[in-house]
């Protein structure tokens, strides 16, 4: 398995055609087949390499030990997922094609902002991120300095 250390904040453009660059220390450490799928969250999207997102899924039904294929809510649950997911390939210049439709739900116009999740990347539209980190940036401080 590939051992991922993705990590930084790094703001982008998406092109007329909805392709990405990725930055190119990320393009170091991942395989050219990635799945891409909407945050759980709608605030964004989650980009894994195949192995990763397989390990994420899994993780999703830990509490319940394990996805059980026999319990229609895992089935349910699982299915919605899958549905929200797709193939994606870097392509030869380093980018990544986002569908309409993603793009759409996840909010993303032209800026963006890719954030390194050590075992998964984010893509979220530039204003959320910013409104998002400016919330948080409060809290984690707050409690950081307590």
């Amino acid at each position: 398995m590939i051992e991922l250390d993705l990590n930084g904040e790094y703001r982008h453009k998406l092109d007329a055609k909805g392709r990405l660059s990725l930055p190119s220390d990320f393009r170091k450490q991942l395989p050219l087949d990635l799945k891409i799928t909407e945050s759980p969250s709608d605030d964004g999207l989650y980009v894994f390499t195949v192995e990763q997102y397989q390990e994420w899924l899994d993780a999703l039904f830990e509490d319940e030990g394990g996805y059980n294929a026999r319990d229609k809510k895992h089935i349910k649950l699982r299915k919605l997922i899958n549905a929200r997911t797709r193939n994606v390939e870097i392509d030869g210049s380093g980018r990544i094609g986002i569908i309409a439709e993603m793009r759409e739900k996840a909010g993303l116009k032209k800026d963006v902002v890719i954030v390194g999740d050590t075992d998964h990347f984010e893509i979220w539209d530039a204003k959320r991120w910013d409104q998002y980190k400016e919330d948080d940036d409060e809290l984690f401080l707050a409690s950081f300095f307590a």
